[in-house]
């Protein structure tokens, strides 16, 4: 009977951890270029965030829409997020202004997570936030891909190796502040580099 107790124990201890291990990896994203969540994005908007309130197990942010990148042709009042950071829910902060990107849901909704592009809007430096308006757009036609260790070689001639992560942390690095991936006439893709206006 104690064997049996024993056992029993042991597997709920086990199915316990598996349990914490997935929602501790429920909500795993990869990294990405600003250029490619431009892209990948239903809705690009700076707003400030001006009142939230929970809404059937979401989290519904109020915000006031300064300028819209990309999305439909409407202003956006509000944004909706999980109220669970294990399922990728966001936490922001009232009376601060963002970049968000993010999708619409089938009523209309625009709904953001943790692997969306969410950055303070001062955080950006004046190349990345020029290219919001100029650049990103027409190099949505190109792949950027993440090279983290070497070797990593281009596949095809519409890629952009985004090597940053070889020697900073990424988002910190040139290609992520200062470039973007464009394409050229004959279809291949190149980084193009502008450094910041605000320093010109």
């Amino acid at each position: 009977m104690t064997v049996s107790v024993s056992s029993c124990f042991i597997t709920l201890v086990v199915l316990f951890l598996w349990q914490i291990e997935d929602i501790a990896e429920a909500c795993r994203c990869a990294p990405v270029h600003l250029q490619q969540a431009f892209c990948n994005a239903d809705v690009v908007i700076r707003a400030k965030v001006v009142g939230v309130e929970v809404v059937s197990g979401n989290t519904k942010y109020d915000i006031q829409q300064i300028k819209m990148f990309k999305g439909p042709d409407r202003v956006i009042h509000a944004i909706f997020t999980s109220s669970s950071s294990a399922s990728c829910g966001v936490t922001l902060e009232i009376n601060k202004e963002y970049l968000f990107t993010g999708s619409l849901s089938t009523d209309g909704r625009m709904r953001i997570g943790m692997c969306n592009f969410i950055r303070y809007w001062d955080d950006l430096n004046g190349t990345q936030k020029k290219s919001l308006t100029q650049r990103y757009r027409t190099g949505c036609a190109c792949t950027i891909i993440r090279c983290s260790s070497l070797p990593c070689p281009v596949s095809a001639p519409d890629e952009c190796l985004w090597t940053d992560w070889l020697l900073h942390d990424g988002q910190s690095g040139p290609q992520a502040k200062y470039s973007a991936c464009l394409m050229s006439f004959d279809g291949s893709c190149y980084w193009y580099r502008e450094m910041d206006p605000s320093k010109k």
